[in-house]
């Protein structure tokens, strides 16, 4: 079964980025979608709304030969993605140095379904990101990212809790990275089979995938008196395309 999915095909932490963009980028050689070209796309607002929909990254590097891709959560304001995490992390500490860096994000839509295992795939949109980190280092920067990173996981929160205190920041690690080389890839619609296999009696079609939010689990140390606040009883993700 093949199953084409993000930028590439399948056959069958705590860190903090800062991701400038522009409108229509021109794709260089790391970012041009060559499986598939038209379902690829260099279009910041299209960038954006993968990215405002997603709650996870993958950090892909390489240290001392090993390759290594570790998952962790980001936020985005304006032009820049935010991800944050501890001086002590060894991803953080190599990346600072300025090496090569590839960060995905990945939504999946549905499951097709097709009439022949080979044409089996995905619905899904993807974001590839390429480039080199830097350490920012200005608090009021550091600050404006670990709001944008709380506020991209649940709207509202920021404003309803405590502040990092002084000695937060300063145990909070955070990069940047422009967002040079970007490209999304999209893939909507029904399966592909071949035309001889259109009259199989199988059924083929899609089974669409949304995440769901379940009812919030109080701790259980919360005071009584403290209710649901709207942000958190009526949470969703920005559905952005």
């Amino acid at each position: 079964m093949a199953l084409e999915l993000c930028h590439f095909d399948i056959y069958s932490g705590d860190v903090e980025l800062k991701i400038p963009v522009m409108n229509q980028q021109s794709p260089s050689q790391r970012t041009t979608i060559k499986r598939i070209p038209q379902r690829g796309s260099y279009e910041r607002d299209v960038i954006y709304q993968i990215l405002d929909e997603g709650l996870v990254c993958h950090v892909g590097f390489v240290a001392d030969g090993q390759p290594f891709v570790i998952p962790t959560a980001y936020g985005r304001i304006d032009d820049t993605l935010y991800i944050h995490g501890s001086p002590a992390s060894r991803m953080l500490r190599l990346l600072q140095q300025g090496i090569d860096v590839c960060v995905t994000v990945t939504l999946l839509d549905g499951l097709v379904l097709a009439r022949s295992a080979f044409h089996h795939s995905m619905n899904y949109r993807s974001v590839v990101v390429f480039g080199m980190a830097t350490l920012v280092e200005d608090a009021t920067q550091k600050l404006a990212a670990l709001k944008a990173f709380t506020e991209h996981v649940i709207s509202g929160r920021w404003q309803e809790v405590r502040s990092p205190s002084r000695s937060e920041l300063a145990g909070t690690l955070v990069l940047s990275l422009p967002l040079v080389e970007a490209s999304a890839k999209v893939r909507t619609g029904g399966p592909n089979d071949d035309a001889s296999d259109y009259d199989l009696p199988v059924w083929a079609g899609e089974i669409p995938l949304q995440l769901n939010v379940a009812k919030p689990i109080p701790d259980s140390r919360l005071h009584p008196h403290i209710h649901v606040p709207p942000h958190i009883s009526d949470y969703i993700r920005p559905k952005a395309i």
